[in-house]
């Protein structure tokens, strides 16, 4: 049986997506997918070789292309002739926006990652390739939180990447989860302005704070 196109591929993953987002992982079948979009059970089968592996697939296309929206939004908050510290700011402010403009562009997708854990998704046992890939996707996010960290402060310990991580990932999942969690009726999740005004203010305020210093260091008394 031949094997589905590239772009058709996509447009599987589409359809997973929205059945995943909308009823979680353990809902997601191959003769459900098949039948949902068309697509044979042999050609998906012959595509992705397992259902645990169409799974890892799709986790790993929604969350990369979620990390490349948070780059591009972080790289023009800090190609906006800013001065140096407003600017290392407002990246922070606007890698946390990413979920809700995320959820704009890709409802289903920004459901999926916000509602379901990865775990979930990936099961105990992922083939070696989705495990490099995943490997690979955690180094970028990982490089993403230093750069943020050495714009904002000079540095990049742990505990200034903490800091970072609570601006990016915990303000932006507690703020956003409800909406994400209960989508409008036709799937689509409804942020509203305000929510997205509160949390740039709380990330805000969250740097107006320095982080502690470094682990193991104690702080330099002033003069």
């Amino acid at each position: 049986m031949p094997r589905p196109r590239v772009h058709d591929l996509d447009q599987l993953l589409d359809v997973a997506e929205r059945l995943v987002a909308d009823g979680g992982p353990e809902r997601l079948t191959v003769r459900g997918l098949a039948a949902a979009s068309g697509v044979s059970n042999g050609a998906i089968y012959h595509a992705f070789g397992s259902l645990p592996v169409l799974l890892g697939r799709l986790w790993l296309r929604a969350a990369g292309d979620f990390l490349d929206l948070q780059v591009e939004l972080v790289d023009a908050a800090q190609g906006g002739g800013r001065e140096a510290a407003e600017a290392a700011v407002e990246a922070v402010v606007a890698a946390a926006s990413a979920p809700a403009v995320f959820a704009d562009r890709r409802p289903a997708a920004a459901r999926m990652l916000v509602a379901v854990r990865r775990d979930q998704l990936l099961g105990p046992k992922v083939p070696e390739e989705l495990a490099e890939a995943i490997f690979a996707l955690d180094k970028r996010l990982v490089a993403l939180l230093t750069r943020l960290a050495r714009a904002l402060w000079g540095r990049a310990d742990g505990v200034s990447v903490e800091v970072v991580t609570l601006c990016v990932v915990d303000l932006p999942t507690a703020v956003f989860r409800r909406a994400l969690a209960a989508p409008s009726a036709d799937g689509r999740p409804v942020i509203e302005a305000d929510s997205r005004e509160r949390l740039a203010a709380a990330v805000r305020a969250v740097l107006t704070l320095p982080p502690p210093p470094p682990r193991g260091r104690r702080p330099v008394p002033s003069d």
